[in-house]
């Protein structure tokens, strides 16, 4: 359990960061929207460390340390007038606009970071912890596991009531254009295909930033406002 301990400290850290973020954000906004989503995320990925429910606890801590930076840096971005990556600027961007429902803010978030940043992440632990990505996939697919879980509980909580789920709805249409699980699917093939690519220069960059403006553009179609419930 002590050697348990010396990994959690850095994920320790990050959930401290994120309730920090929760407290200085207006509740509505949408960046804290997200913000709440994914700290429920890490403090039961912290849980489940405790309990010994990962096999190799040091390979899940880097990947979920790593994975978490990128959204930090994100907020850190925008924090200081600095453009974050281009599946960010979205909801950084749309964050307080009347017309964006929080399940679409969460949503969003969900799609930037499962996107884009868990495939740099992927790469990012490979090269600290000195293995392939077939070595990650186990706590790829338990991490994958859970945030399918949440994600299904946000729908829940953040979706308007059961007189609004009827085929008119323009919510309904626009939530059934995006799939976590598909999103999962690609990360994991871009973060094969990036770590193949990691020693073309010029090609993983290209590949990086493709990637990137694709997933913006997906959180862009998600933060579509919407006309006002009746």
């Amino acid at each position: 359990m002590a050697q348990l301990e010396h990994f959690t400290t850095p994920v320790d850290a990050v959930i401290a960061r994120m309730r920090a973020i929760d407290a200085a954000l207006p509740e509505h906004d949408g960046v804290a929207v997200f913000n709440r989503v994914y700290l429920t995320v890490t403090e039961e990925v912290d849980r489940r460390l405790d309990a010994g429910e990962f096999e190799d606890p040091r390979a899940a801590v880097t990947l979920d340390v790593r994975f978490a930076r990128r959204y930090l840096a994100a907020v850190d971005a925008a924090s200081t007038d600095r453009r974050p990556p281009a599946c960010w600027r979205p909801l950084f961007q749309l964050r307080g606009h009347p017309g964006v429902r929080p399940l679409q803010f969460a949503l969003a978030g969900i799609n930037a970071h499962i996107g884009h940043d868990l495939a740099l992440a992927v790469v990012d632990a490979c090269g600290a912890l000195g293995c392939e990505p077939a070595d990650l996939e186990d706590e790829f697919d338990r991490v994958g596991e859970l945030l399918v879980s949440l994600e299904e509980r946000v729908r829940e909580d953040l979706m308007p009531g059961p007189d609004l789920l009827q085929v008119a709805d323009p919510l309904t249409h626009l939530l059934g254009s995006w799939s976590l699980e598909r999103a999962r699917e690609a990360t994991w093939v871009a973060a094969r295909a990036l770590w193949a690519l990691r020693h073309c220069g010029d090609v993983a960059d290209a590949f990086t930033e493709r990637l990137d403006a694709a997933v913006g553009f997906a959180g862009r179609m998600l933060l579509t406002p919407l006309p006002e419930l009746i």
